[in-house]
């Protein structure tokens, strides 16, 4: 009994919150939060980062155009938000955050061709710069729709650039800097005290990031025209 009445309890609260908020009529929240010049906020979220892999000829000629496997393993996101208010629909963010994400190449060529390795693992730990533009529908009620689009550059932190080892001392190494298109859509909620903003983005490179082997000949690099990131980044935002 006590059980029931309890979550009888909490199925009215949640419901009249529900109604309050998204209801027919409901009451507006944060009425004056996007009339704000400049405001701030983070976010939370996570992503799966992939690549996009173009082939030489000689690749698809040779090995009868199998390709590279790429195996994806989900990472975090972490980072702040700033918006600066252009006009009533439009906003222009800075977003910087710290991403995290796990990768596996498989080269299937390799089986059977003894000490070389054909698995390589890249951690790649993202310092992300995206300049975006926002275009926000008009708001109904606490619910404002909007999608989102700009520029990023990206610092690899674990890039191994630098290094003088290669694959053959089994270092796989991209480039530090890299630039990004991003595109995405999302939603705002207005809340009581706060506004909660969750969305979806892609990430799309826009050159070659992998640095190649000494040996033009490599099985792990030799063969690949060029390896731009792909991913997708689900966030949360607080503001």
């Amino acid at each position: 009994m006590k059980k029931l009445i309890v979550i009888t309890f909490l199925f009215i609260s949640v419901t009249s919150v529900a109604q309050n908020m998204f209801g027919k009529n409901p009451y507006k929240n944060q009425q004056s939060f996007d009339t704000q010049k400049v405001h701030w906020g983070y976010f939370l979220g996570f992503n799966t980062y992939n690549f996009k892999i173009n082939y030489t000829d000689v690749y698809e000629t040779k090995f009868d155009s199998q390709e590279i496997h790429v195996n994806t393993s989900g990472g975090f996101n972490v980072g702040l938000v700033g918006n600066l208010r252009l006009t009533e629909y439009l906003d222009l963010r800075f977003e910087p955050g710290l991403y995290y994400g796990k990768k596996q190449l498989y080269y299937p060529h390799l089986e059977g061709s003894g000490n070389l390795a054909k698995y390589r693992t890249v951690n790649s730990t993202y310092i992300n710069f995206p300049l975006l533009l926002k275009f926000s529908a008009l708001r109904t009620g606490n619910i404002r729709p909007y999608v989102v689009g700009g520029f990023s550059k990206s610092l690899n932190l674990g890039s191994n650039q630098d290094s003088k080892d290669d694959n053959y001392a089994g270092k796989f190494r991209m480039k530090k800097w890299t630039s990004n298109y991003e595109l995405g859509i999302g939603i705002d909620l207005y809340f009581e005290h706060f506004k909660f903003s969750p969305s979806v983005r892609g990430v799309f490179g826009i050159g070659d990031e992998l640095v190649r082997d000494r040996n033009v000949q490599s099985p792990w690099t030799g063969n690949i025209e060029s390896m731009k990131t792909r991913a997708i980044l689900v966030n949360f935002t607080f503001h």
